[in-house]
């Protein structure tokens, strides 16, 4: 079991930037596949970006490629997330997930897919 801790998020006007950390507890960081998603108000829980156990595959949503960056140091068992020239639409609530196991080496881009989720951080753009 992993607990998930998320945070840098706040408030930023349209083209700045900010970094969201994932700080994940309990069984050996590199066994989870990591996912960010992002939720707002009356929508659905949307796909970021993922990234594998043993980092060496990820994958960004198209709405954020370019812009967001997804990253992970397992000897701080943590996850990140970069984002540049933020716009309006990227307001949401931020979250990260984890899925351990057979899906370790791979990435999972549903949230159903993920078991073990944090609490969310707030991430509100200006324009």
């Amino acid at each position: 079991q992993v607990q998930l801790v998320e945070s840098g998020g706040g408030l930023v006007q349209a083209g700045g930037s900010l970094r969201l950390s994932c700080a994940a507890s309990g069984r050996t960081f590199s066994y989870y596949t990591m996912g960010w998603f992002r939720q707002a108000p009356g929508k659905e829980r949307e796909f970021v970006a993922a990234m594998s156990g043993d980092g060496r595959s990820t994958y960004h949503g198209d709405s954020v490629k370019g812009r967001f960056t997804i990253s992970r140091d397992n000897a701080k068992n943590t996850l990140y997330l970069q984002m540049n020239s933020l716009k309006a639409e990227d307001t949401a609530v931020y979250y990260c997930g984890a899925q351990g196991g057979p899906l370790q080496s791979i990435v999972l881009t549903s949230s159903k897919a993920y078991a073990y989720w944090g609490q969310g951080t707030q991430v509100t753009v200006s324009s």
